[in-house]
């Protein structure tokens, strides 16, 4: 199916491109998004004559985008969730979660504008790619930790199973340190508050 292009979309073309596309791209998505107009005569005609109004319009909006990237450069944010000991999450982060963040932080942006290339399914540093626009795009990190106190560790550039071997070495400290005193306050049960053994028999001195 041949189509023409309202705006720039990536990887088929600039706005006013004539291009063939899958009639199911064009169908689902491109028509509908108000990408692309089906290319007849009548429509060719119709874009040329907007041509100045989008071109306009198109320039408006990617300043926005620009100010809203601006903003977003940079940053991180932190995704508290629900996860097992070595770090797997009880579920996943969606785009829907990420836009109900930047909503909370006071950046409206659309679920089907995020992109999150590979599930998120683990504790860490994660990156989502917020496409604001057709020819602008930011990446925002993603700090998914079960606490705001493990995210500041993971911040440092620790990751879980560090904490968590950090933990256990912790753990295992302490329990060798508790054998330990163990150990000694049996001793000190043994010796005579005279510096003798019990078991010294009294006429051996």
């Amino acid at each position: 199916m041949q189509v023409i292009l309202l705006e720039r979309v990536a990887k088929l073309g600039q706005m006013g491109d004539v291009v063939n596309v899958k009639p199911g791209y064009a169908r689902n998505y491109l028509l509908p998004q108000g990408k692309a107009l089906r290319a007849s005569n009548d429509n060719i005609k119709s874009f040329e004559v907007r041509k100045a109004e989008l071109e306009t319009q198109n320039l408006e909006t990617r300043k926005e985008a620009q100010a809203v990237a601006a903003r977003l450069e940079g940053e991180t944010y932190v995704v508290i969730r629900q996860a097992s000991d070595g770090g797997a999450l009880y579920g996943s982060v969606s785009p829907r979660d990420v836009a109900d963040l930047l909503a909370e932080a006071g950046v409206k942006v659309e679920k089907r504008q995020i992109v999150i290339t590979k599930p998120i399914k683990l504790l860490g540093l994660h990156t989502a790619l917020i496409n604001l626009h057709p020819e602008v795009e930011v990446e925002v990190e993603l700090n998914v930790a079960r606490s705001a106190e493990e995210a500041q560790l993971q911040a440092s550039g620790k990751s879980i199973q560090e904490l968590a071997a950090e933990e256990e070495a912790a753990a295992e400290f302490e329990i060798s340190e508790l054998f330990d005193d163990i150990g000694a306050a049996g001793m000190d049960d043994d010796e005579d508050p005279r510096g003798q053994g019990r078991n010294d028999d009294p006429r051996d001195a």
